[in-house]
């Protein structure tokens, strides 16, 4: 099962939108919101926000989520032109 979020650019017009696939990953871990929180320092509500397609992570907090994962940054987040 594939599940993708996709989240609008912060920069209205740029034809890009940010898509995250973070809910997956937590879950085919078994982890909850809070945990990966946790791990990645940062709140509940930034895990919650992200997932929802509400929020476009940071750089840094982009490749923490990823290495926490131990994946690519690409296989978390990506993007698409509009």
């Amino acid at each position: 099962m594939i599940i993708e979020v996709i989240t609008i650019a912060s920069k209205q017009n740029s034809g890009l939108t940010i898509t995250n696939r973070v809910y997956e990953y937590r879950v085919l871990n078994h982890l909850s919101q809070t945990a990966l929180a946790k791990a990645v320092g940062v709140s509940k509500q930034t895990i919650l926000v992200m997932e929802k397609g509400n929020y476009s992570p940071t750089l840094k907090l982009a490749f923490e989520i990823a290495i926490f994962f131990n994946v690519d940054i690409t296989d978390i987040f990506g993007y698409k032109e509009n």
